[in-house]
C-alpha cells in the first residue's frame, strides 16, 4: 500500500511559531543599536525583508534607509518614537550584500549588512523598464502571477524589491490599515478558487485568513466601513463566479450576497468563451457611494452590469447590446452618441467607477464581436484600456479616451489585466496575458497550454496627459499591475497569531451508500495522497476520466460518502495557471471539517471497489 498521509501547519501557524523562536533570540540576547537582532525573512515567505530589534534608554524617533545600488534606488522609512524599537526593513535586494542604515535623533548612527539569496527562477526578470526615479519616487509596481511566476515588486530600475513565495493569486489591494488583500494559496476548486483572502503586511505576516463556503476569485473591494465585498459563487449548484459576497471584517461572517441569476438571463449575450458553467465570469467588483451601487465585470457575456447595493435590482448594463433580448435591451443597454470613434469592449476585465461617474475597463477585445463569423482574429486584434461616459437618463455612452489600440497585436491579451485611474489624465494600462506560440499571437489564454510551448509577456503602461511615463515588460503573464509604496505608516507589525476567520462551511454529501466489495490496499497507479490541515482534509490521486470515484469518512457514529468528480471540465478562461497539475489526470478534493466528529477512517470507492487507506483522522 502506497497511499501517502501527511499533516499540514496552516502558514498562520508557522509564521507564529517562527515569531515566537525569534523573539525568544532576541529577549535572551544582548542587542544594543550598535550590534541590533537582525532576523531575514521573519515571516517566512518574504524573502527580501528583515526585522531588526533593538532598544535605547530613551524614547527617540529615527529613519530607516536601505541603500540603492544608486542614490535613486534608496528605499527610506520613518521610525516612531519608541525605547523598544522594531523596524521592518522592505525593499532588500536579491542575491546582493544589502546595506542598512539606521538614524536616530541626535545623530547616531549604525550601518547594517544584509546578505540575501538569489530570487528563484519563477521571479522574473523585466525585459524592458523605460521611466524616471523622479516618476517613480518610493513607488514600485507589483504583479500578481498566472503563468509559473511569483507575486513581485519591482522598482524604476527593474530590479525586484520585493517577492512573495506562498503561491498566491489574483488582485493586490492595500487597504485602510496599510496592509495588502490577496487570494489564498489553498484550493478548493479547479482551475483557481481559493479559500478565501490573506490580509497581510508588507512584511510577509499573515494577520487574517477569510474564508468563504464556496471560495474566492478574481477581486474585492474594502468599504467605508472596513467590511469586504468579495467575489464568490454557490458551488453545490454547479455554476461559478456569478456571486457576490459582503464579508463582516471583524468575524468573516457573511452579511449580504448578490446572485446575479436572480437579475440575467444565463443563455443570452454570450462571449465566444461562455458555457453553461461559468456562464458569466465575473473578474471586477466595484462600489460607488455617488449612487450606492456595484459594478461587475462579466467576461463570459461582454458586459458590465450596475446594480442597486440595497435591493440587488438591475440597474443599467454596459456592452454590445447584439444577442440579447430587445426588451432588456430597451430597459438597460446604453445607445453610442457622439463624433468620436467608438468600440464596445469584449470580454473585459477590472471595471472602475471614476469619481465623475465614467467607467473605465480593459477591453481585452478577444473575438471583438458576439457573431462567431465577425469573429476578428488575433494577429489583427488588439486590447485597450478605454473610459466611457455614460448617461444614465436617456442611456447614452459615449467614448472619450482609450489606449492600447494603436498597438495592434503587440498588446493584445484574451484573458486578464486590468486599469487603474490615479486622477484626471493619469493611468495605468496593463495587458497581462500576451502569449505567441509558433510566432503566431495566441487567441486563447496562454496559460492553458503547455509553458514550452508559448512565449509569454506581460506589458504595463502609465499615461500621464497623454506621455507615457512608466514601460515595463516582463517574459509571463501577470493578472493585474499594482503601484503601491512599499513603506506604509499604518503598516505597523503586531506580534502574535494571526486569525482564521469566517467559514468553509460543511461539504456537500452523496447521500446514497453505493454497495461495493471491499479490498483492503489501494493500488499505486492511483497515486493517492491524503492531507489533514487545520480545517479540512484533502484528497489528491491520479484517476481516468469519468471513473466513479467516492471519499468515504467512516466513523462510530456517522459515516460521511463524498462524490469526487473526475470529469474535466474545457476551461475557457483559465485566469491562474499556477494551481494547476500538469497531469491532466490529477484530482484534487477538499472536505471542510465542518461537522465532522471522532475518529474517521478515510476509505476510497472507486468504480465497484471499495478501498480502505489504512488512515484514520481525528476531528
Amino acid at each position: 500500500m502506497s497511499v501517502i498521509y501527511k499533516q499540514f501547519k496552516h502558514i498562520i501557524t508557522e509564521q507564529f511559531e517562527n515569531e515566537q523562536a525569534f523573539l525568544n533570540e532576541y529577549n535572551t540576547g544582548e542587542f544594543t543599536f550598535e550590534k541590533p537582532y537582525v532576523k531575514l525573512n521573519p515571516y517566512l515567505i518574504a524573502p527580501l525583508t528583515a526585522v531588526v530589534m533593538f532598544k535605547t534608554e530613551e524614547e527617540v524617533a529615527g529613519r530607516v534607509v536601505v541603500k540603492g545600488k544608486e542614490e535613486a534606488g534608496d528605499m527610506s522609512f520613518e521610525l516612531p518614537k519608541a525605547k523598544e524599537h522594531v523596524v521592518q526593513v522592505l525593499g532588500l535586494y536579491a542575491g546582493y550584500n544589502n546595506q542598512v542604515v539606521i538614524e536616530l535623533e541626535g545623530g547616531r548612527t549604525t550601518t547594517l549588512e544584509i546578505q540575501t539569496e538569489e530570487a528563484p527562477e519563477k521571479v522574473k526578470q523585466p525585459t524592458k523598464v523605460e521611466t524616471t526615479p523622479e516618476y517613480m519616487g518610493s513607488n514600485v509596481v507589483f504583479v500578481s502571477p498566472t503563468s509559473p511566476a511569483m507575486t513581485a515588486a519591482y522598482d524604476y530600475k527593474g530590479d525586484v524589491r520585493w517577492y512573495m513565495t506562498l503561491n498566491l493569486a489574483f488582485d493586490i489591494k492595500r487597504v485602510k490599515n496599510g496592509r495588502l488583500l490577496i487570494g489564498t494559496n489553498r484550493l478548493v476548486a479547479p482551475p483557481y478558487h481559493t479559500t478565501g483572502l490573506y490580509e497581510l503586511g508588507m512584511i510577509g505576516k499573515i494577520y487574517k485568513e477569510y474564508r468563504l463556503p464556496s471560495g474566492y476569485h478574481h477581486d474585492q473591494f474594502e468599504m467605508e466601513d472596513g467590511n469586504l465585498l468579495i467575489l464568490t459563487q454557490d458551488l453545490p449548484r454547479g455554476t461559478v463566479e456569478d456571486m457576490c459576497a459582503l464579508v463582516d471584517r471583524k468575524t468573516g461572517e457573511i452579511l449580504k450576497t448578490w446572485d446575479y441569476q436572480k437579475v440575467l438571463p444565463q443563455d443570452k449575450g454570450g462571449s465566444g468563451s461562455q458555457d453553461a458553467h461559468d456562464w458569466f465570469h465575473n473578474n471586477a467588483v466595484w462600489y460607488d457611494k455617488r449612487t450606492n451601487s456595484l459594478s461587475l465585470s462579466g467576461r463570459h457575456q461582454d458586459i458590465v452590469i450596475n446594480l442597486d447595493y440595497e435591493t440587488g435590482e438591475l440597474n443599467w448594463i454596459l456592452g454590445d447590446p447584439e444577442g440579447w433580448p430587445q426588451e432588456m435591451v430597451d430597459k438597460y443597454f446604453f445607445t453610442p452618441v457622439g463624433d468620436g470613434d467608438f468600440d464596445w469592449q469584449y470580454e473585459q476585465h477590472a471595471c472602475v467607477v471614476l469619481p465623475d461617474g465614467d467607467i473605465m475597463v480593459f477591453d481585452n477585445g478577444h473575438y471583438r464581436s458576439k457573431v462567431k463569423e465577425k469573429y476578428v482574429p488575433a494577429d489583427q486584434n488588439f486590447s485597450r484600456g478605454v473610459r466611457y461616459r455614460i448617461n444614465t437618463e436617456d442611456m447614452t455612452i459615449e467614448q472619450v479616451w482609450q489606449f492600447g489600440k494603436e498597438l495592434g497585436k503587440e498588446f493584445f491579451s484574451t484573458y486578464i489585466s486590468n486599469v487603474e485611474y490615479y486622477g484626471e489624465g493619469h493611468y495605468m494600462v496593463h495587458s497581462g496575458g500576451i502569449g505567441t506560440k509558433d510566432g503566431e499571437t495566441c487567441n486563447f489564454p496562454p496559460v492553458a497550454v503547455s509553458v514550452d510551448e508559448v512565449e509569454f509577456n506581460s506589458i504595463t503602461f502609465e499615461i500621464k496627459d497623454d506621455v507615457i511615463m512608466f514601460e515595463m515588460r516582463i517574459p509571463a503573464n501577470y493578472y493585474r499591475a499594482e503601484k503601491l509604496p512599499l513603506y506604509c505608516e499604518a503598516d505597523a507589525l503586531t506580534f502574535g497569531k494571526g486569525e482564521l476567520l469566517g467559514t468553509l462551511g460543511v461539504t456537500e454529501e452523496m447521500m446514497t451508500e453505493v454497495p461495493a466489495e471491499e479490498v483492503k490496499d489501494v493500488p499505486d497507479t492511483y497515486n493517492v495522497r491524503v492531507g489533514e490541515e487545520e480545517d479540512r482534509i484533502i484528497l489528491k490521486a491520479t484517476f481516468e476520466k469519468g471513473q466513479l470515484v467516492m471519499l468515504i469518512l467512516e466513523g462510530e457514529e456517522a459515516t460521511h460518502r463524498y462524490f469526487v468528480p473526475t470529469t474535466k471540465r474545457p476551461f475557457l478562461a483559465m485566469c491562474v495557471g499556477t494551481f494547476q497539475e500538469s497531469d491532466e489526470r490529477a484530482v484534487e478534493f477538499p472536505v471542510s471539517k465542518e461537522g465532522l466528529k471522532g475518529s474517521l477512517k478515510v476509505k476510497l470507492l472507486i468504480d465497484d471497489t471499495q478501498y480502505d487507506t489504512g488512515i484514520t483522522i481525528d476531528c
